[in-house]
């Protein structure tokens, strides 16, 4: 039975966006739970409970992009091998220092932000609002999210400057 009002073309070009932001979301969770696993130093209470926090929330977004994808009658990729090939996000050292763990998880920020805008662009293109409304609500998240990593790694000093400037 076909309950969606689009037909499976254009359910295709959405689903297979879709199936890329959820391979690059497998890789971003894998590596939440390695920082998660390695975090040491002066901020390890601080990050370690934050990254916890983001690879559950990872988790949860993994389930319902796969979700997403079986709605628009499709199959979501499944195996880490196709993930690793196909993700735009890449596998990290565990050795790295507090502040390394946050630049790298911005870096991959811009690049699921990147995608889940290549999401929406296909989703409006057919009027698919479901996924639309889904993906818009992940940018919104992960946006404050990054905002919150980068104010991590700012100064004091830097954000005195940055007072003194907008007053």
């Amino acid at each position: 039975m076909n309950y969606l009002t689009r037909n499976k073309e254009e359910n295709l070009l959405v689903a297979k966006q879709l199936n890329q932001l959820l391979a690059d979301y497998h890789i971003y969770y894998q590596k939440l739970r390695n920082f998660h696993w390695n975090i040491v130093g002066e901020n390890f209470f601080k990050l370690h409970e934050k990254f916890e926090e983001m690879y559950i929330d990872a988790r949860g977004k993994i389930d319902e992009i796969a979700e997403r994808i079986l709605t628009l009658q499709f199959h979501p990729v499944s195996r880490y091998s196709r993930y690793l090939k196909i993700s735009s996000i890449s596998e990290n050292s565990p050795f790295q220092t507090d502040r390394d763990m946050v630049m790298i998880l911005l870096e991959d920020h811009k690049k699921l932000l990147y995608q889940m805008n290549i999401v929406i662009k296909k989703a409006e293109k057919v009027h698919d609002e479901g996924t639309i409304d889904l993906i818009g609500g992940y940018v919104k998240d992960l946006e404050k999210t990054s905002w919150m990593l980068n104010a991590w790694t700012k100064s004091k000093v830097s954000q005195l400057k940055a007072d003194i400037v907008l007053a």
